[in-house]
């Protein structure tokens, strides 16, 4: 991933509408993994919409800061994967 907040920002506007899992810290040694869609990126904050069957709430957001500090890891699907993963 890249090394600056900038970067980052830049890396996740071309993969607006994409297929991504997503692992994330949920706290005390909890890490929380889901799917969904890259719907928004502003400028401190993107948002993912999670798939409703797997998730309580529908939509999650997280800075960009916490990709950089890996406390959230992001994986952007292909084609291949996602027929898979169905």
């Amino acid at each position: 991933m890249p090394k600056t907040l900038a970067d980052i920002k830049k890396s996740l506007d071309g993969h607006l509408g994409k297929r991504l899992l997503l692992k994330a810290n949920g706290g005390r040694k909890k890490t929380v993994e889901c799917a969904g869609v890259l719907s928004e990126t502003y400028h401190a904050v993107f948002v993912v919409e999670l798939d409703q069957e797997d998730n309580a709430c529908k939509r999650v957001s997280y800075s960009y800061t916490d990709i950089l500090t890996e406390a959230v890891e992001i994986t952007f699907l292909d084609d291949a994967q996602i027929a898979i993963a169905k």
